[in-house]
């Protein structure tokens, strides 16, 4: 899933096809802004082969991500009727994907966030920064759920590794979502995204 929005304004967030058989190339994104490569995957992934730490009960409510200063309440993104990911109205606001995993559930759960706005950075200007290590943290059901950076991409839209972004996780993992690369005018959207990955730290 990608984030960018028109008119080098920030992050929008458009969805194409469902992960296409492994071995085949990921659907090019939509040719109209804004544009999230890939499409997240609804429901939950299969259950931990060794058992997950129960996550609490509760929608996301916030996520904090220390190393790029983001401490942001969540708000619940769905699709429109073409399929796009709706983003958050509000450019320093993270949201997650509600018909997909929660955060503390198997499988990866998508945050996204704007990368700029008419008036500067946005909530996730400086997701980039992130490096393998960095904690980030979630508020769900009253509790804090830690996960660990493992990794990041930087992709293409039409070139969006949906399988690699979307597809299903024994534990617990997020993925953190914005624009990225140049911005085309002619489009009015960022031509690539910047996916963070994390997994769920064990509970002490």
């Amino acid at each position: 899933m990608a984030l960018c929005l028109a008119a080098g304004t920030g992050v929008g967030l458009a969805a194409t096809e469902p992960p296409p058989p492994a071995g085949a190339d990921p659907t090019p994104a939509a040719a109209q802004p804004p544009t999230v490569a890939g499409r997240p995957t609804a429901g939950r992934s299969p259950d931990c082969a060794t058992g997950c730490p129960a996550a609490p009960r509760g929608e996301p409510t916030r996520v904090r991500v220390a190393r790029i200063g983001v401490d942001s309440p969540l708000t619940a993104l769905g699709l429109d009727r073409a399929g796009a990911l709706v983003p958050p109205t509000d450019f320093d606001l993270a949201g997650w994907y509600a018909s997909g995993p929660a955060p503390g559930d198997p499988g990866p759960a998508v945050l996204a966030g704007h990368l700029d706005s008419r008036h500067g950075p946005a909530v996730f200007a400086r997701l980039g920064e992130l490096r393998p290590g960095d904690p980030v943290e979630v508020r769900r059901g009253g509790q804090w759920l830690s996960f660990r950076v493992t990794g990041a991409l930087r992709t293409r839209k039409d070139r969006f590794p949906t399988s690699t972004v979307y597809g299903p996780t024994p534990g617990a993992e997020l993925r953190l979502i914005t624009c990225g690369g140049d911005f085309d005018r002619g489009r009015r959207h960022y031509v690539e995204n910047v996916v963070v990955f994390a997994v769920a730290e064990p509970t002490r």
